[in-house]
């Protein structure tokens, strides 16, 4: 028998998912400014330092701690295939996407690798999706998706501007939060789009299958990998600095 299950939001994962979100983009406003060297050569270092803590802190751990954030009275698990195929194709996205803007900054650059960015997070948000694994199916309401498509793609721009333009440290806090705010709206709009269709009776039973795991014991892992991503990224920063400003 099949049945719509009703979704509500947990307050504390919803907060906690921007936060994460707002991390990541601070991190990579910071390692932005470190890809193109003094010679002028883009570093591919420091731009896939900056893709993963933007793609894969700001915008993959905010989007698993977002689904967390969802509560339903249906047992969920996740495939680690998808799982990790999404957290590759956000740092993907991101890295290139940087790295095309870096080369030469331009506005029309900025506007399409902005365009080619948000739909690489799409590309990650609906793929994550896919990994859901539950005793039913997705409904999808197309309209919806074509919106957060919309907001990815601004989103991605003025985050894409931001990450060139952001001077100081205080206007870096600023700019991430600001790009907290829109990955979140992408994230919840394109949730909204979703409804979670139930064809089992047994509504509490832990999905299986190899490589699943369940939502219990997500929390714990994303939310420690991206801190740690975020903290190595940060360390290395910073040597870079106290290099560089050695060698002045």
């Amino acid at each position: 028998m099949k049945s719509v299950t009703i979704t509500s939001y947990n307050s504390g994962y919803v907060a906690l998912s921007y936060i994460i979100s707002v991390i990541g983009a601070f991190v990579a406003l910071t390692a932005t400014h470190n890809i193109v060297r003094p010679n002028g050569r883009v570093s591919l270092i420091n731009t896939l330092a900056a893709g993963l803590a933007l793609g894969g802190v700001g915008v993959w751990s905010m989007h698993f701690i977002g689904m967390l954030a969802l509560k339903m009275d249906l047992a969920v698990g996740y495939a680690m295939t998808e799982t990790v195929v999404s957290l590759v194709a956000a740092v993907v996205a991101t890295s290139l996407a940087l790295y095309f803007v870096a080369r030469k900054r331009s506005l029309m650059r900025i506007l399409g690798a902005g365009i080619l960015l948000g739909l690489g997070v799409c590309v990650m948000h609906y793929l994550g999706m896919y990994g859901i694994r539950f005793g039913g199916h997705i409904q999808w309401s197309f309209d919806v998706i074509i919106i957060s498509v919309l907001i990815a793609c601004f989103a991605a721009t003025a985050a894409l501007w931001l990450a060139f333009n952001t001077r100081t440290w205080m206007a870096r806090a600023g700019a991430a939060a600001v790009m907290g705010v829109a990955v979140c709206a992408m994230h919840y709009t394109g949730m909204a789009a979703a409804d979670f269709i139930c064809t089992t009776t047994n509504r509490t039973a832990l999905p299986g299958g190899f490589g699943v795991i369940n939502s219990f014991q997500l929390p714990l892992l994303v939310t420690v990998s991206a801190l740690a991503m975020a903290f190595l990224i940060s360390v290395d920063q910073f040597f870079q600095r106290v290099s560089t400003s050695a060698r002045r």
